[in-house]
């Protein structure tokens, strides 16, 4: 009796896998090169506030009233429109140190006040007789003695911080409560007598006219940040230290 041998199975055919789009070199770098563009346009997209309007960057300070802050914000927008606001001087130079206001006098060449110079300088360009007031009632390390303002810390946290309490002052008709009912205009306008560039004032430059929107925008972002359509409580300004009797 013969054997029976098995049937003879021959291997499958090996599979072959379809071409991909990045098997070729050529192909692999253009793919690459379009991801990356992607990326940097999605990322100027999110960066476009501060690259087209880097005056309007985020405060240092911490807390306060989020409209408060959104029309700092817009006021830098048109007064410091530069990538260092907190430094930059009248003119468009840099202060590279902020332990006090530089007080130092730019010549003024065009506008009404051409010819004059001015002492303005930082974030919300404060000329420096008005810093020293300003400073003496509301800097945080200010003293009982008002002339220490003139040694008080320029700091970029410390404009803020002085800017934010002169505009809580009732003088200009409770700022917060117009800027809850949306009245940015007649805001700007009050406040064009001492930010002259804001659309109202004898200084108005490209940004004036956009300034309403430019605060529509940062409110919105200020209310996110804070995460409530209300406004956060200001935390309690420290007490004056008492005035060093020794200047020596």
């Amino acid at each position: 009796m013969s054997a029976t041998l098995p049937p003879i199975t021959e291997p499958p055919p090996p599979t072959v896998r379809p071409p991909s789009f990045w098997d070729s070199p050529w192909r692999a770098r253009v793919g690459l090169t379009l991801a990356a563009v992607l990326v940097m346009l999605l990322l100027l997209w999110l960066w476009r506030p501060w690259l087209l309007l880097p005056g309007t960057q985020p405060l240092v300070m911490e807390g306060g009233d989020p409209y408060l802050r959104a029309l700092m914000r817009t006021i830098s927008a048109s007064e410091s429109n530069v990538r260092r606001p907190y430094h930059v001087m009248y003119g468009g130079d840099y202060v590279g140190t902020l332990d006090r206001h530089p007080n130092r006098c730019e010549s003024i060449g065009q506008g009404p006040n051409r010819g004059n110079c001015s002492t303005a300088a930082g974030r919300y360009q404060l000329l420096y007789s008005t810093w020293l007031e300003l400073a003496a009632k509301y800097h945080p390390q200010r003293t009982d003695d008002a002339m220490d303002a003139v040694g008080l810390s320029f700091a970029p946290v410390y404009q803020d911080e002085v800017i934010h309490a002169w505009l809580s002052e009732s003088r200009w008709g409770n700022l917060p409560a117009q800027l809850r009912q949306g009245r940015i205009q007649p805001v700007l306008r009050r406040l064009s007598g001492t930010w002259t560039s804001l659309g109202y004032g004898i200084e108005n430059n490209s940004m004036s006219r956009e300034l309403p929107k430019v605060y529509q925008g940062l409110v919105k972002d200020e209310l996110a940040r804070a995460g409530t359509a209300e406004n956060r409580p200001v935390k309690d300004q420290p007490k004056a230290r008492t005035a060093k009797t020794d200047r020596s």
